[in-house]
């Protein structure tokens, strides 16, 4: 079980919580018509072909870089002057110790963490070169472009396996029901799931297992058809075969989108990341970037002696 980075409640938004209700609403609301995210951006509405992303365009989406990042709760520092960038179109891998803010940081990739009152953020965050904190961005139009898969499965109960997958194009306009099947189709094969739903697709969400339910979350994500997923743990509430089944998916994914995961499984890190961030805590209980790499040298000649003992197993 995982212990949660420090932070006054608990960010993992269910159907049930008043944020994911709140979240529901927003988006409802940000959706009349079709809302910019930047100028990179006109439409964050997903575009209907079927087709894999361009390798043209994939050289240029999906990269994220951050500067002198500091995430507050009230007077609390989460983290502290965090500096990386993210690669586009591969997977990063985030590990450290519990309470180090890894979570923390996710969140802040698509300011999910603003769902708890009282937080505040100081430095930059970019996705392709444009700022997701300026005052134009919608946070929620933003979370179109920036998906989330949760530690835990979180279908909504009350729907379908089909409108679990077309809830989110739904609020953007598209209804049309010849469209909905083919978004619904598409997200479903490219989250493996396709074959073993197809002939039960009014069935509901819950009724799938554990590891079924979370590509059910990430078909969910993808029908809006994002650049970025960020997943926190995805499998750690899985069963070995649904964990490998997940593994399976990113690597099949990184094709197409940039993957950002929060894994607290040094094997898993090691097996299915390109590069791996490190992260601890000082004294200060604020969580910092020890070093970051690809995910070869950082397991096998990390340059700083606490990403060895932290890989080693000797932290601590």
């Amino acid at each position: 079980m995982k212990d949660p980075d420090p932070m006054p409640t608990d960010l993992h938004p269910t159907p049930e919580s008043p944020d994911a209700a709140r979240s529901t609403i927003d988006l409802a609301e940000a959706t009349d018509g079709v809302r910019p995210v930047s100028p990179l951006r006109p439409s964050v509405a997903p575009a209907p072909s079927t087709e894999a992303t361009d390798a043209s365009d994939a050289a240029m989406s999906g990269r994220i870089e951050t500067a002198e990042l500091n995430v507050y709760y009230g007077a609390f520092r989460a983290i502290r002057d965090i500096t990386l960038t993210v690669k586009p179109h591969a997977i990063t891998a985030i590990i450290g110790p519990s309470g180090c803010g890894k979570s923390t940081f996710l969140r802040t990739l698509n300011r999910m963490h603003e769902m708890t009152p009282g937080t505040s953020v100081e430095g930059t965050v970019k996705l392709d070169d444009e700022d997701i904190y300026g005052p134009s961005v919608d946070p929620v139009a933003l979370r179109r472009v920036v998906g989330m898969v949760f530690q835990r499965p979180n279908p909504f109960p009350t729907m379908s396996i089909y409108d679990n997958v077309a809830a989110g194009i739904r609020l953007t306009g598209r209804r049309k029901h010849a469209e909905l099947d083919e978004v619904v189709e598409r997200s479903l094969r490219r989250a493996a799931l396709w074959d073993e739903v197809k002939d039960k697709l009014k069935s509901g969400g819950t009724s799938l297992s554990g590891g079924q339910q979370q590509r059910l979350c990430i078909a969910r994500a993808l029908a809006v058809d994002p650049e970025v997923i960020l997943m926190d743990e995805p499998a750690s509430a899985l069963d070995p075969v649904a964990t490998l089944r997940i593994e399976e998916l990113m690597a099949e994914l990184r094709v197409n989108y940039t993957i950002v995961i929060v894994t607290h499984n040094m094997q898993q890190a090691s097996r299915i990341s390109d590069h791996t961030a490190f992260f601890t805590m000082g004294p200060d209980r604020a969580g910092y970037l020890v070093e970051m790499d690809e995910t070869v040298q950082i397991f096998t000649n990390p340059k700083q002696q606490l990403t060895e003992d932290y890989v080693s197993g000797r932290f601590g």
